[in-house]
């Protein structure tokens, strides 16, 4: 079988540290032909250290002269949409940076798009690769959980709004916290339900923090120009009654650095994801189940290797475009819901 040809388009430290090492990994699959980035003398840069053949500032200009059969887009969010869009246009199978795009529309057509060329569009979203989420999984298709009902979904940072890119710039980004934590939490939790749409949403966020300023522990930012959630709080509920309550933050006056954890509630079971720990009734006596084995994995590798499979139309756990979509959906809704709350003050 001959080798899937790789482009990236965007040059940032997404693609140097996490794609480009992964697909390199998996050169037995794939060649990386190109790298495309706004800043040519970037893209050259880049392509020079990981020993890429092309560099360029067009994208246009990379499809007709690299013609890839697959294309990994790592630019901020608000170039999501385009890139993709047009990669599709060209017969590219696309891989995504999270989240899928700025608005569910975008999002929705992009899936549409992919479906209709017969090509795999599919988000980076790696927590689904963790050994603790293949267990969870495990066990609700075992029944240990039974019936999942709620989940809380946590990524919290106490002060960790980014110092650097384009985190804070709300044309650029769409949002904050939501956007860029919250998200990966969001899947998991929306996978567990098996990507029901909620019926109703409420939510709430805040940027007390963020314009306001103070110690950061990611570097520094300029309160000023600050214009993105620091927070976001939101509870959606199902129309089979189940729910999750969701945490995202850049920055919150809490114990912890930074919280990221999902606790799932079954009507048999329950878990905590991170150390996973399955809470349960055995011998007629409750029990905590600790798993101290479970094997620690490179999560960008195992999540660029599930595109691949997808590609290949093998079995596949990555987030998919349709999901895509459903999660950009439930996002915007939670941004709207918030919107209200503001506005009705």
């Amino acid at each position: 079988m001959s080798k899937l040809k790789v482009a990236l388009i965007g040059g940032g430290n997404i693609a140097d540290k996490n794609h480009i090492p992964a697909l390199q990994h998996l050169s037995e699959q794939v060649e990386i032909v190109a790298i495309c980035s706004r800043d040519k003398a970037k893209a050259g840069a880049l392509a020079q250290k990981h020993g890429i053949p092309n560099a360029f500032s067009d994208a246009t200009e990379l499809y007709q002269q690299c013609r890839p059969d697959v294309v990994v887009i790592c630019t901020p969010n608000n170039l999501h949409y385009p890139f993709a869009i047009q990669a599709l246009e060209q017969g590219c199978h696309v891989f995504c940076e999270k989240p899928p795009a700025l608005r569910a529309h975008e999002a929705r057509e992009m899936a549409d798009l992919a479906t209709r060329k017969g090509l795999t569009l599919a988000y980076n979203l790696q927590l689904r690769q963790t050994s603790e989420w293949e267990l969870l999984m495990r066990s609700k298709t075992g029944g240990q959980l039974g019936e999942i009902y709620h989940i809380k979904a946590n990524f919290l940072r106490r002060r960790g709004i980014p110092g650097w890119g384009y985190f804070t710039d709300k044309a650029m980004q769409g949002g904050g916290a939501l956007m860029d934590l919250g998200v990966h939490v969001l899947d998991l939790a929306l996978c567990a339900l098996d990507y029901a749409v909620p019926a109703q949403i409420l939510a709430n966020t805040y940027d007390f923090i963020g314009k306001t300023g103070g110690k950061g522990l990611m570097g520094s930012w300029n309160p000023e120009t600050f214009g993105v959630e620091d927070a976001c709080m939101a509870h959606l509920s199902f129309p089979n009654n189940a729910s999750i309550m969701l945490s995202s933050s850049f920055a919150l006056n809490t114990q912890a650095d930074i919280n990221r954890n999902l606790e799932v509630f079954g009507s048999k079971g329950g878990a905590k994801l991170f150390p996973f720990t399955l809470y349960t009734e055995m011998a007629g006596e409750l029990a905590d189940v600790h798993f101290p084995h479970l094997d620690a994995v490179d999560i960008q590798l195992k999540n660029t290797a599930a595109f691949l499979d997808a590609c290949l139309g093998k079995p596949s756990n990555v987030c998919t475009g349709e999901q895509g979509a459903i999660l950009q959906e439930v996002v915007e809704r939670i941004y709207q819901s918030a919107a209200r709350a503001v506005y009705s003050e």
